[in-house]
């Protein structure tokens, strides 16, 4: 089974590379998007300004601001498998 990763809608060529790699890519526009996913991907642009959390997943969030596609992919590779 491939690993589930959440992406936000606005990485299209990381959706891209992840899915050309067989994973299972959902768009990532909630909280609830994020469960029973093996990783999460953000662009990092609204990164907790307020010091504010609140735990949607207790899966690996990727931010990837500033990485190509492909060390977003190297990234998903190396999640252990769950």
């Amino acid at each position: 089974m491939a690993k589930k990763i959440a992406v936000e809608q606005s990485l299209t060529n990381i959706t891209e590379a992840l899915r050309e790699k067989g994973y299972d890519v959902v768009d990532l526009k909630s909280a609830e998007d994020a469960k029973n996913c093996s990783a999460c991907v953000v662009t990092g642009i609204d990164s907790n300004v307020m010091g504010i959390q609140d735990i949607s997943t207790l899966a690996p969030v990727i931010e990837a601001s500033g990485l190509s596609a492909n060390e977003v992919c190297r990234q998903v590779e190396e999640l252990p498998v769950q």
